[in-house]
Formats: structure tokens, sequence, C-alpha cells
């Protein structure tokens, strides 16, 4: 019991930072996409393999198996996400692509089962399916045109790829051992990509600030607590906490004055609150099979399947859930 409550902790804390980073990332608005992800990716994993050395642990090095899925969690769920982001902006309303991705729990909560061998869990669907319709009324809607649609959708898919092709490995290395390949594989991929796409500049002190805060906080911690509330309480459940994200990005314009808290909001953030807490109950079956177990790591590297300090414990990395006045770029994971 006490794990799940850390998973659940985990999950909470890791969606609120991704959505209240709102500010952070709005300041990488000029800067070149790919070189800037490059940077900040190669920073968190730098961040989260001191962190597991420093524990007395070492990073175990992915089996064959394992490769396929890292890539695909990088290309489809990191990189792929956030083009996909930056690009479906260009014909569709920010509030239009905020709601398809808010689809993304119930996408969890109906394929992570099946892809486990079992049923979709009738708790999950339900909570995701509040946490849909909360995101929706958060979002407000919008228009598309020509392949926005299509975009939005891709967008989604990345989203909930962030999370389907990580549970096989996260079950055999840890979370915050997944956290760090993915953080190293995408340093590379984007610094590739960067260096003929975008280019490549010096930051200002204002985007040094912001890429550092990306890379320490929303990369390496927000990444490594995903990852581990996904092992303790599978992906259907963990994928309703995604609504989170919305709220607090909600939340933290509020409090910041850049809009103020409606009553429309307020249903919806509700709405996403009901959502959590059906999608995170367990089922009498359900309750007596536990947690998924954890396949241990490497000799020696045990300690990465623990949570980053304080909670118990990866571009993705998701308008009034994102504040109005605020581009949906910006959750960029």
């Amino acid at each position: 019991m006490n794990r799940v409550r850390a998973g659940v902790a985990s999950g909470v804390l890791s969606s609120v930072i991704v959505g209240a980073s709102v500010p952070v990332t709005g300041m990488l608005q000029g800067y070149p996409l790919l070189s800037g992800q490059a940077m900040r990716y190669a920073l968190g994993g730098v961040v989260l393999l001191a962190w597991t050395l420093a524990r007395g642990g070492r990073l175990p090095v992915p089996r064959g198996r394992d490769w396929p899925a890292l890539g695909a969690l990088v290309g489809l769920g990191m990189l792929g996400f956030n083009a996909c982001v930056l690009y479906a902006q260009r014909y569709a309303e920010p509030g239009f692509v905020a709601a398809v991705l808010g689809a993304s729990p119930l996408v969890l909560a109906l394929v992570a089962p099946l892809l486990s061998g079992r049923r979709p869990a009738l708790g999950a669907v339900v909570g995701a399916v509040f946490v849909v319709g909360g995101v929706v009324v958060l979002s407000g809607g919008g228009s598309w045109r020509g392949p926005g649609l299509v975009l939005a959708v891709l967008t989604m898919l990345g989203e909930a790829a962030f999370t389907l092709f990580a549970v096989g490995v996260v079950r055999r290395m840890g979370g915050v051992a997944v956290a760090t390949w993915c953080c190293f594989l995408a340093a590379g991929a984007g610094a590739v990509l960067g260096t003929f796409v975008g280019g490549w500049q010096v930051p200002t002190a204002r985007e040094g600030v912001a890429l550092v805060v990306l890379a320490v906080v929303v990369t390496a911690v927000a990444f490594g607590l995903w990852y581990f509330a996904v092992a303790q309480l599978s992906a259907d459940r963990a994928g309703v906490l995604i609504g989170l994200m919305p709220v607090a990005g909600l939340v933290a314009s509020v409090v910041l004055g850049a809009q103020a808290l409606t009553a429309v909001g307020l249903v919806g953030a509700l709405a996403v609150a009901a959502g959590c807490v059906i999608g995170l109950r367990r089922g009498g079956a359900e309750a007596a099979a536990g947690p998924q177990p954890v396949e241990q790591p490497l000799a020696g590297a045990g300690a990465v399947e623990q949570p980053l300090a304080g909670a118990g414990l990866a571009e993705q990395p998701p308008t009034s859930s994102l504040p109005a006045s605020t581009d949906i770029e910006a959750m960029r994971r």
C-alpha cells in the first residue's frame, strides 16, 4: 500500500510539474526547437546519471529487446510529440489540440491492459472518461483546418506512446534508468537533427535559465517520477493523472494573474479530479493482484527503482487547461 501511495504521489507531482512549467517553456519560444531539446535532454540525462551514481548504483545497460522500445519512446513520445505539437498549431487552434491531447488517458486505459494480456479495468476506463471530459471543458475546444486534425491526433498518440512503450523496459530496468537512457538518446537524435534543422545558437541568460530548469525539474525529476508511478500503478491507472497537467497549467496561470478562474474552468478541474479518484481506485480482483512486480536490473543498480528524493520515487514534454494566453507549444515534453 505504501508503494501504491508513493506511486500516486509521484504521478501527481510529475503531472503538476509539467503542467505548471508553462511559463518556463514559454521563455524558449524563439529558440531553435531541436538543438534546445538536445541541450535540455543531455543535461537531464547527466543529472539522472549523477543521481544513480551518488546513491551507489550503476546504470543498467538495455538488453537487445529494450532498444526498439526505447527508440520508439524517444522518436514518438518525445521528439515526435514535440514536433507534432509545434506543427499542429499551424493548422488548429490551441484549444482544439489540447482537447484531442486530453484523450490520451482513455487510450492508455483501453490499450495498456490489452498489451499486458488483460481486459481493461472498468474503473480506469470510467475515470479516464471523466478526465477526458474535464480536459475538453478546460481547453474550450476550437477549430482546425487542413491536416490539423491528423496532427492533433498524432500529438495525442505521441503522448500515449511516452507511457506505453516504457511499460516493459521500466519493469525490467527501473524508472530512473529508463528516463536516463531516453534523455541521452533524445539528446543525440536532437543534436544530429538540430544541426540541419534550425541550427545552433548560444542561449541568452533568460533562455539558459529556462533550459536548466526544464532539464533538471521538468525532465530529470518529472520523467523519473512518472515512470516510477507507471511501475507502481500500471499504465492504465497512472494515465488518468495526465489530466492534472492542464489543471496545473490553469492554476499556475491564475496564480500569476494571466487569467481569471471561471466557473467553466472550475467545473473542468473538478471533473478531472473526480476522474483521477475513480481511475486510481482498485476493484476486488485487481486489488488482489497487487501492483505489477518490477524486474530487478543488474546487480548493484537496484537503486534506480526508487523514486527521486522527497516523493517516494520523461517530451512528453499539454486552453483554459492551458491558459488562454498560452500557446499549446508550451507543454512540449
